[in-house]
């Protein structure tokens, strides 16, 4: 998921879940042992695959990002522990009653950004971050009004 967020940054997220699948293929079901392996004749060969979007500084950002993931998961026993502490385990709830009260970014995901930057990670940038921790369940920032709103908050 955080690929695709990376993936996205400048462009539609539209853009990026067409290409979800093109993605799947080309970076071998995102197993991140396989791509922190990847070298620049892979990197090369990306860069001629017209089902997945070409920026080579996007596509280095993912190798780099497999192996600092990697190392996050020898640390903490797994990705998802890492994320989860910085909300000590319960997803942040907020009650937006619309859209434009949703923010882009807050000071946990500067905190997130931080770390990952600091661990080697690239195009994780606090919006990046934001939008991944909305994706993953960290933050439920589904309107008041929605449907999912309740049924995801503890």
């Amino acid at each position: 998921m955080l690929i695709l967020e990376g993936a996205q940054a400048g462009l539609s997220w539209i853009t990026v879940l067409r290409k979800r699948e093109n993605y799947r293929r080309a970076l071998d079901d995102f197993d991140p042992e396989v791509i922190a392996g990847y070298g620049s004749r892979r990197i090369n060969a990306m860069m001629r695959d017209e089902g997945i979007i070409r920026n080579r500084l996007k596509l280095e950002s993912t190798v780099t990002n497999a192996r600092a993931f990697l190392d996050i998961q020898s640390l903490h026993g797994s990705f998802d522990s890492y994320l989860w502490a910085f909300v000590d385990g319960r997803p942040v709830q907020n009650r937006c009653r619309s859209m434009k009260q949703v923010p882009a970014s807050t000071s946990l995901s500067d905190r997130v950004s931080k770390d990952l930057k600091k661990r080697g990670f690239r195009f994780v940038g606090t919006t990046i971050c934001y939008a991944y921790m909305q994706a993953v369940g960290v933050v439920n920032d589904h309107i008041v009004a929605c449907f999912r709103h309740d049924a995801l908050a503890e």
